[in-house]
């Protein structure tokens, strides 16, 4: 995992977890009532969206898998995580897998990170720090605020960036892991969503919409009964390090098995790295 000071993204950051699309055949079958015809009106869609996060905060925690994915010079590059989060206590912990090197030899071990308000903690990190440190980055440094520098989006930052919704399109019914869902449509800014994020969010939000080559994030989301995150897909375009042009960086969480145990215990400051991180 590549660590950048101040912001700069390394090339392999992302993955993808494949996006189960609704069938044409089930638009509008969302079920009866008012409740279910207020989801499928651009309204009551953009609603749903804006209340995602708190939803999240009322089931208290989950699992989560996490993934990204960018191509670049002609190569996929794939980055997934999997654990568990605190959406109460906005912690969450992920254990990164990175993808092989060229000559298809895994040479890197798991990553593992903390993710904490305004915080990202990685042990593993490699580059000269020791395997018994934890290294911390000030999310609120990064151009992109950690949506992608981790290799994993905050699930929690991945449904406040949500309430950036201005439109979004109510595409049908679907399932997700067997659960009946929502699937909606539609572009988030990051700029609004950072002006409307909980103060755990709001700075690593609002450096992300200086960083990004746009503010306009397109997004797929599905939403449980509950108004729950069963999995959402943002598409960045990321301009940092080396990079020249524009990228595109997708990004997919998948929540599940709400109410897990979620406990995550920060490191200690004695067991945070204090030297100097190198730059890749």
């Amino acid at each position: 995992m590549v660590v950048r000071q101040r912001g700069r993204v390394g090339a392999a950051v992302v993955a993808t977890v494949g996006l189960l699309v609704c069938s044409p055949s089930l638009t509008g079958c969302a079920g009866d009532g008012a409740a279910a015809e207020d989801a499928r009106s651009g309204t009551g869609a953009v609603q749903a969206l804006h209340q995602a996060a708190a939803a999240l905060v009322r089931a208290g925690s989950s699992k989560a898998r996490t993934s990204m994915e960018m191509a670049t010079g002609g190569t996929r590059v794939t980055i997934r995580g999997e654990g568990v989060y605190d959406y109460r206590g906005r912690l969450g912990r992920l254990t990164v897998t990175l993808p092989q090197d060229p000559a298809g030899a895994d040479e890197h071990r798991p990553i593992t990170e903390l993710l904490a308000p305004g915080a990202l903690f990685m042990k593993n990190r490699g580059a000269g720090v020791p395997a018994d440190k934890w290294v911390r980055v000030d999310t609120a440094t990064l151009s992109d605020g950690n949506l992608v520098t981790g290799g994993a989006t905050d699930p929690y930052t991945a449904a406040e960036l949500l309430r950036g919704v201005r439109k979004a399109t109510y595409v049908g019914r679907t399932r997700i892991g067997g659960t009946p869902v929502r699937h909606y449509r539609g572009v988030a800014d990051i700029g609004l969503a950072a002006r409307d994020a909980s103060a755990g969010s709001r700075k690593a939000l609002q450096a992300a919409a200086k960083g990004f080559a746009t503010a306009e994030v397109p997004f797929d989301a599905y939403l449980d009964d509950e108004g729950r995150i069963r999995e959402v897909r943002h598409r960045f375009s990321f301009v940092g390090g080396r990079q020249k042009t524009p990228v595109a960086v997708a990004s997919t969480t998948v929540l599940y098995d709400f109410g897990a145990p979620a406990d995550v215990r920060l490191p200690a400051s004695g067991d945070i790295f204090a030297g100097k991180i190198a730059e890749q």
